[in-house]
Parts: C-alpha cells; sequence; structure tokens
C-alpha cells in the first residue's frame, strides 16, 4: 500500500516562474478573447498570482483583470465585454512589487497617441532610477511594479509612431523584457537586446499573428510559421500584416536563461530551436554520466523531473518507475490549511508508493535545490515507505546566487548552496548521496553543438558572473513602502 508520510515544511521551495505574455491581432476580430485567454491558459504554469486581458476594437480598449488563475478569473461575462481585433494578456508572478491588486498586469493609460496597455515578462535592474526619474518629471505612481514604469516612459516617450517611441526609449531599459503591447489598431512586441527570457510570433491560419512567451501557447491556439523575437527586435502585429525592426543591435553577449529549459518553460516549448522535454532528458542522461550510482530505481520529483528521470534511466541501465505521486490540483489556493494540515507540509503535495520502493535502493531525480526546505522532507517520506538507501541527483549545478532578471529565488543568503558544502547539504537532508550536474554537464545538455560552452547563456545564478552590473537592482519590495 501507498505511504503518506507527515512532514513539517512549507508545500513547495521552487523558484518561481517569472510572469507569461501574449498578444493577438486578427482581420476578423473573431473570438479575440477567447483566443487570448487559451493563450494565457497554456502559460499558467508562469504564474498564478494575477491573470488580466484587454482588447481593442481600433479605437477603444477594454480590459479585465484581478487575482487568481486564469481560469478563476475570466468568465463568460467578462469574456462578452472584451470584444475587437487586437488583444494582449499576462498572468503573473511577481518579481518586482508585491503581489497586491495595484500591480496586476495589463497597465492600461490614456495617452495623447490614444490608449497603451502593456504587459512584462521580465525584471529591469535600473527601475529605482527610472521611478525616481520619472517622480522628478512630476509623474504619479500608483504601483510598485516595474511595467507601470515601462508604461509610463512609453507614454511619454516622442515619436512619430509607437514603433518610433518604443526604440527611443529601449536604450534605457536595463535588464529582461519581453513585452506585449497594446495600442489602438495593432499589438507591438518587443525583446530586450540580451534575450534573457523567450519569446515567438506565429501564423494564425484563419488569419493574423500571435506572440507568446512560450512556443507552447502557439500551437495551442493553431499557429504555423512559428519563429522566435530575436533580442531587441519589435515586432508588430496587425491584422493579416507582421512587420519586423531590428531596433537594438543584440548584445554581444546574449544571456538565454539556462532556467527555462531547467525547470521553466513547459517541456513541450521549443526555445533556441531546442525542445525543452528532449533537453530535459539529456539533462538526465549527463547526470548519470557524471554521477552514477549502484541503485535500483530511478524515480523522479514530479512533473518537471519526470523526462530528466527517463534520461537517467535510459543511460544507467537502472529501471525508471514512479515513487512519488503529485496532487496536481493543489496549485495556488487562498483557503488556509489548518496548523495540523500546515505541519503535514509535503504530503499535502506527494504521496509515496511503497510497492515501487520498499526494500529499493533509490535514486531521485529533482531539478533544482533553492533553500533545501523540500528535499530533506521527501528523502524521508521514501525512507519511510521503506527505500532503503536514496541518492538524490539535481540537474542543474548548485544555485548560489540571486537572479535579478525576473525569476524569484530569494537573497543569496537565502540559497542553501551558498552557505553549506555538497556534503553539509547531503548531511542536512538525510541523503545516502547528493550530486548535481556540472555546468559543462548542463550546457551539454543545452547546445546543439554539445560543447560545454556557457557563451550565449546566463548561467549567473549558478557562478555570480553577471552579464551586467547588478548593484541597482530593488529587491522585491523596495518599492512598498510609500503606497503601502
Amino acid at each position: 500500500m501507498s505511504s503518506e508520510m507527515a512532514v513539517n515544511v512549507r508545500i513547495s521551495e521552487k523558484p518561481r516562474e517569472e510572469c507569461g505574455v501574449f498578444g493577438v491581432s486578427t482581420p476578423h476580430g473573431e473570438g479575440i478573447a477567447q483566443v487570448t485567454f487559451f493563450g494565457l491558459f497554456a502559460l499558467q504554469h508562469r504564474g498564478q498570482e494575477a491573470a488580466g486581458i484587454a482588447v481593442s476594437d481600433g479605437t477603444r480598449v477594454k480590459m479585465h483583470k484581478d487575482t487568481g488563475l486564469v481560469a478563476n478569473v475570466f468568465h463568460q461575462s467578462e469574456m462578452a465585454q472584451l470584444t475587437g481585433y487586437h488583444s494582449i494578456g499576462h498572468t503573473r508572478y511577481s518579481t518586482t512589487g508585491s503581489n497586491s491588486t495595484r500591480n496586476i498586469q495589463p497597465f492600461l493609460v490614456e495617452t495623447m497617441h490614444g490608449p497603451l496597455a502593456v504587459a512584462h515578462n521580465g525584471n529591469l535592474i535600473n527601475t529605482a532610477a527610472l521611478r525616481e526619474e520619472l517622480l522628478a518629471r512630476g509623474f504619479g505612481l500608483t504601483a510598485t511594479s516595474d511595467t507601470e514604469v515601462l508604461t509610463l516612459m512609453l507614454a511619454a516617450a516622442g515619436g512619430r509612431t509607437w514603433e518610433d517611441r518604443i526604440e527611443r526609449t529601449l536604450p534605457a531599459w536595463k535588464g529582461a523584457f519581453s513585452l506585449v503591447v497594446l495600442v489602438g489598431d495593432r499589438v507591438i512586441a518587443v525583446r530586450d537586446p540580451w534575450g534573457f527570457r523567450p519569446m515567438s510570433v506565429g501564423r494564425l491560419p484563419t488569419g493574423g499573428y500571435a506572440v507568446a512567451s512560450e512556443t507552447c501557447a502557439l500551437t495551442t491556439i493553431g499557429c504555423v510559421d512559428i519563429d522566435e523575437v530575436k533580442p531587441g527586435e519589435i515586432v508588430t502585429l496587425q491584422g493579416a500584416e507582421l512587420s519586423r525592426r531590428q531596433a537594438l543591435t543584440p548584445a554581444s553577449t546574449e544571456a538565454r536563461c539556462t532556467f527555462e529549459f531547467v525547470y521553466f518553460s513547459r517541456p513541450d516549448s521549443v526555445w533556441a530551436g531546442r525542445n525543452v522535454h528532449h533537453v530535459r532528458q539529456r539533462l538526465g542522461e549527463e547526470l548519470a554520466a557524471e554521477s552514477g550510482v549502484e541503485a535500483d530505481v530511478v524515480i523522479p520529483v514530479p512533473d518537471s523531473s519526470i523526462p530528466a528521470a527517463i534520461g537517467y534511466s535510459r543511460a544507467s541501465g537502472i529501471p525508471h518507475n514512479d515513487g512519488l505521486i503529485k496532487n496536481r490540483y493543489i496549485g495556488r489556493t487562498f483557503i488556509e490549511p489548518t496548523q495540523d494540515l500546515r505541519e503535514r507540509g509535503v504530503a499535502l503535495k506527494f504521496n509515496a508508493l511503497a510497492e515501487n520502493l520498499a526494500g529499493k535502493r533509490v535514486v531521485m531525480i529533482d531539478d533544482s535545490m533553492v533553500r533545501g526546505t523540500t528535499a530533506g522532507p521527501l528523502v524521508k517520506l521514501i525512507r519511510d515507505a521503506g527505500a532503503t538507501e536514496v541518492h538524490l541527483r539535481i540537474t542543474c549545478p548548485p544555485i548560489t546566487h540571486a537572479c535579478h532578471f525576473g525569476v524569484d529565488m530569494g537573497h543569496d543568503g537565502d540559497l542553501m548552496a551558498s552557505r553549506l558544502s555538497v556534503d553539509e547539504m547531503r548531511e542536512h537532508i538525510g541523503a545516502d548521496s547528493l550530486a548535481f550536474l556540472s555546468l559543462e554537464g548542463m550546457m551539454r545538455a543545452i547546445r546543439h553543438d554539445g560543447s560545454g560552452a556557457s557563451a550565449g547563456y546566463c548561467n549567473a545564478c549558478f557562478t555570480g558572473d553577471y552579464v551586467m552590473p547588478v548593484h541597482e537592482a530593488p529587491p522585491k519590495l523596495s518599492f512598498e513602502g510609500a503606497l503601502a
């Protein structure tokens, strides 16, 4: 029978997803809000705090946004009001600013050039300086998000067209941004010159174009001819027309986030020409080659580690099986558990399958270890189910530095690997052995050429080698004081 062991831990210690953005423009406008809804639904894994959709009929913009999951924010009554030809949407996890309602995106303002709505995936490191500049110019700020700063800067920019205004403003933004911008008669997408966060554009067979943080959202709505938005590129979607402008030269050192491959992106997405599921299998294969151990069964920590466990099993010859069953419906809840349930921690999210673990030497595959609060309880859960040995293998290097480009990992001091050696971490979590994939092994799995080079990718959370100075980067809640 399966064991359901109680452990005292928070439900999850994973790095928090950044955000998901989506935009679409069609010549006919039929079901535009529904298309946006399903695009956001496919991006729900990127943020579960809030969601919003803004739609333009050519001159006027209507918007609905609220806290909660996409399916809970939008109902038929709200969707019926969102009619038009052009639309953007956002699903949020907060990285700058709290998760209060004032920070829900898109941000919508009226300008002398007409309505302007903006949704953002990423994080600016120079937000504090940009906020001070806006305040000095007499602007009033109503939120604590860097997205409001982006929106107001665009609203005040000079230029003949919105594309011109965006191009003029881009050089002032330092950090990660994949934006969708809604104006009266079109949708505009733009990506930072470093290429931190993913963004792709595709053609709708029924007419029009769509843009999204991940290709999975585009394939969900039936897009074809999918292509990546280039770093520093502005892409305009206007009905049946698509235009592209290279506004900024791509950075000499591009910085794609490797954590998109390790954990964030949905496995059916494609980025940099690489299928995420395939890369995760390769991560498992590299892990088996680097840190193999005699064992009887390989199990994943579901769901993101399943492909890596398959790869590890294939490369090591150790059978793969399920050892942990995940409650996939726990999601984010606004119902606080009782103290007794809170103390059950991981048991709210995982059950152990004793039939597959009892008397076995187990290799448990996980994608990352951040604060170390979940690994120990999971090891205990497996031991209590009868495993004789538990060997933990992680499909990326130790995370030793905070991310300042759109991933909420906490501060350096929160990170277990910044304080403890690998052996000290092993002892802390109670595993028989613990091994992380090397940086070179991770890059061999990610890159087309199979080399272990890091060029073109951001690995700052593993190395502390940021592609730009981050001393300006504000803490997540640094702007909350005045607007508390």
